[in-house]
């Protein structure tokens, strides 16, 4: 070796690089025009021999071994850097040609560093994770990830044999973040970051950022391309800005795609496509407007339904690639049917490839480890403080609007993040610095987010899961709500299963479970859903939460179902409960779509169609459901008799619908209810009717109502009710009140025109 080429080189930065604990190898790596030629250094551990084929003539130059290790350099009489590329030559007998990643400029720029470190990257995923490109004419892989603290990041896999010595990153001094465009990766190859800590320990993790994961068990992130996919879903992505609004239906199916169906083949799971023709078949032949997927973000545990986040950015390879959700998500919509994500912002699994310590600290989690320990679930906390953290997440759920055309975001355990001291004893927390129990930068995040979801995607649904009475979760963010469209009714579901779980006998001593929602069902925009929750870890399926027999049990499930769709609120039914699903959900098992070739379960069946039929047919079951003139109590204090009655409106009078809802084992004949006016009542639907199950006690034909005072109101018609039952009626107002009124509003004008005529002279 010359003098000449050793007084160039760099042996401290040498070093660091053969030990692999250099954090800035580009500095040495990149060729280097100094005024005697160019400097060209160069690390392939292991190798014996390496060549440098220079410029478009491809001059051979032999580069000089400066490290057993495998560290070559060599200085060429050449002054403008063009298009090189390294031979090297290993003992084995392998030999490979190589463009070298360190001649390709950073890719990040400034701006986005900043924009990073403020928190307010919305489109964070382009930048970080693995992109498939061309730079400089070369295809390859541009690889980056956020790891402040550690010492040395390294982007591993097939294509470097898992080595970390092979393709150490460069650092960003601004942000932490480490990149490399390495070309020559390919789609589907898989890879790892390889990380050593400042302690000196060195542990892989997969991409936080990945858009594709193995199937577990295993864990490595899988380079793909989503910019391929042709979507066919613009109309849905035009109209659905009408169809969302609040004044509209929405009836959700929620389902989890591992265990809806499985096939007979004996694969373990159905892929995305197949799925979303059997899934879509289903829902239309129903007549749901939404389904809602259980979390489809990877993750390594069956047993969590997805609840334990482990690739934030990737659907889970148990059902296909990306492409195959993509086209599950464009199916539905080309047939018209909304899709929600559950998203889990929440908390996130301690397995040790994951976000958990990810550069040897706790980045992504509460460094107080009360505050970032979950005693609920044994998972972490996101650090809601964080900038970079707030970036992770509010750009993951903009994510999955963007790029997969997510209709909606359902977020998971919202109360465990308002609150410090949720799941916690007292010694486990410390209050805010206002000494309260509210989790202020939670609370900041959650305004934030919604804040930049709704100013870039007004239509798309945000609903909170959160089972507190914490004010204006569905409020306004600029009257201090937190902005989301929608909240679960909690209280509603866990008070009314109270009461009918009571045998019809002992009923009247909880009626006001069944009564005190209207209380508080203005207070939010809600949701009312009969959930997945209710139906795991002991608590059975809804149908046998029923008293009695089998009959009794399909009788009090229906009129328990119509109650549902009467009540103001949205809805939501978990998979399996709209046929008298009879087992307790699993993860592991199909459905028991067998249940079908039994006539009371296909009655069910029928009869949750006709519920969802009439649901959208009626606009007085959903227009105004955020409004209390869209709700008026008939009578709610016959306790004795287990019965309810009460009025929707719509939007115009005309809508207007009378409910009837009996919670006891009795018929009631000759039953008199007060009504709103005079006119003709027609019952439309009746949960009692053979074909669903019932004994068929019908109100047939036009009643009118007569001048007779019932429940304060001057009319009232007599009908049959049946047990357990919900029947309701139309309203077709007399003649003689038309005419009546607008004999009225004719007169009203006139004496207005007069009023104005003498005010003009």
């Amino acid at each position: 070796m010359s003098q000449e080429l050793y007084n160039l080189m760099d042996w401290q930065k040498i070093e660091a690089i053969v030990y692999s604990e250099e954090n800035e190898p580009q500095k040495t790596l990149r060729p280097q025009v100094t005024k005697n030629g160019i400097l060209f250094q160069c690390f392939f551990p292991g190798a014996k021999e390496v060549k440098l084929y220079f410029g478009k003539k491809k001059w051979e130059y032999k580069m000089e071994m400066q490290d057993e290790a495998g560290f070559f350099a060599c200085l060429i009489p050449e002054k403008k850097i063009v298009n090189y590329v390294y031979k090297v030559s290993y003992g084995n007998g392998e030999e490979k040609t190589v463009q070298d990643p360190y001649y390709f400029e950073n890719q990040i720029t400034e701006e986005e560093e900043k924009r990073f470190c403020a928190g307010i990257c919305y489109d964070i995923y382009e930048i970080l994770g693995a992109h498939y490109q061309t730079i400089k004419g070369i295809e390859g892989v541009h690889f980056a990830v956020w790891a402040p603290n550690a010492l040395r990041v390294s982007v591993v896999g097939d294509f470097n044999h898992w080595d970390g010595r092979v393709h150490q990153m460069n650092r960003l001094s601004q942000s932490g973040i480490f990149e490399l465009f390495i070309p020559g990766v390919k789609l589907l190859d898989l890879y790892k970051y390889e990380i050593k800590t400042k302690d000196l320990q060195v542990f892989l993790k997969s991409d936080p950022y990945g858009n594709l994961s193995e199937v577990r068990p295993c864990n490595a992130s899988v380079v793909t391309d989503l910019s391929k996919y042709q979507w066919g879903d613009g109309q849905w992505m035009q109209k659905r800005k009408t169809l969302q609004k609040e004044n509209k239906p929405l009836s959700v199916y929620e389902i989890h795609l591992g265990s809806w169906k499985k096939p007979e083949d004996g694969r373990e799971f159905y892929n995305y496509r197949e799925l979303a023709q059997m899934l879509c078949a289903y829902i239309k032949d129903m007549g749901y407007t939404h389904v809602e997927l259980l979390p489809i973000m990877e993750h390594p545990l069956d047993e969590s339904w997805g609840y334990q986040v482990t690739g934030y950015y990737s659907p889970t390879s148990r059902f296909g690639s990306c492409e195959d959700f993509m086209y599950f998500m464009d199916y539905m919509h080309q047939n018209d049917i909304g899709v929600i994500l559950d998203w889990v912002p929440a908390h996130f699994p301690k397995d040790s490839f994951a976000l958990a310590k990810f550069d040897g600290t706790s980045l992504y989690e509460y460094t107080n480890q009360d505050k970032a320990e979950h005693p609920h679930w044994g998972t972490l906390v996101f650090d809601y403080g964080s900038p970079e953290v707030k970036n992770f997440l509010i750009s993951n759920a903009l994510f999955w609007v963007e790029k997969y055309h997510a209709d909606g975001i359902r977020m998971d355990a919202v109360a465990s993040m308002l609150y410090l001291d949720y799941g916690r004893q007292n010694s486990q927390w410390e209050p805010n610095i206002y000494g309260g129990n509210e989790n202020l930068e939670a609370v900041e995040f959650l305004k934030h987010l919604n804040s930049i979801l709704k100013k870039k995607y007004p239509e798309v649904l945000l609903i909170a899961e959160e089972s507190t009475a914490w004010p204006a979760v569905t409020g306004d963010l600029e009257n201090h709500g937190l902005g989301f469209d929608r909240k679960w009714n909690m209280g509603w579901e866990n008070d009314f299963l109270d009461y009918m779980q009571t045998d019809p006998i002992f009923r009247k001593g909880v009626h006001d479970k069944l009564t005190f929602s209207m209380l508080y069902a203005y207070s939010e925009k809600f949701l009312l859903s009969f959930s997945h929750d209710e139906v795991v870890h002991g608590k059975g399926s809804f149908l046998n939460k029923m008293p009695g027999e089998k009959d009794k049990k399909m009788a009090n499930w229906r009129v328990a179902l119509g109650f549902w769709m009467a009540h103001p609120g949205k809805k939501l039914l978990f998979m399996g409960q709209d046929f008298g699903q009879e087992k307790e959900w699993s993860e592991k098992d199909s459905l028991d779509w067998g249940l079908l070739e039994k006539k009371e379960h296909k009655g069910l069946q029928d009869y949750v169609k006709a519920l969802l039929k009439l649901y959208k047919d009626c606009p007085a079951l959903y227009e105004c459901d955020d409004l209390p003139n869209g709700f008026e109590w008939i009578n709610h204090i016959e306790v004795e008799k287990n019965m309810l009655t009460f009025l929707r409106k719509g939007e115009k009078a005309a809508d207007t619908l009378v409910v009837v809802c009996n919670f006891s084992d009795m018929i009631y004949e000759d039953y008199v209810i007060g009504v709103p006016c005079a006119g003709e009542y027609r019952e439309i639907f009746n949960s009692d009717e053979k074909i669903f199950g019932g004994a068929g006690i019908k109100n047939e034909g036009v009643w009118k109502a007569e001048k007779k005072e019932k429940d304060e109101r001057p009319y009232s018609i007599k009908i049959q009710v049946p047990a357990l039952s919900v029947q309701i009626f139309s309203v077709k107002e007399c003649e003689e009140k038309i005419i009546k009124e607008s004999r009225i509003r004719r007169e009203l004008e006139q004496k207005i025109k007069e009023e104005q005529y003498k005010r003009g002279k």
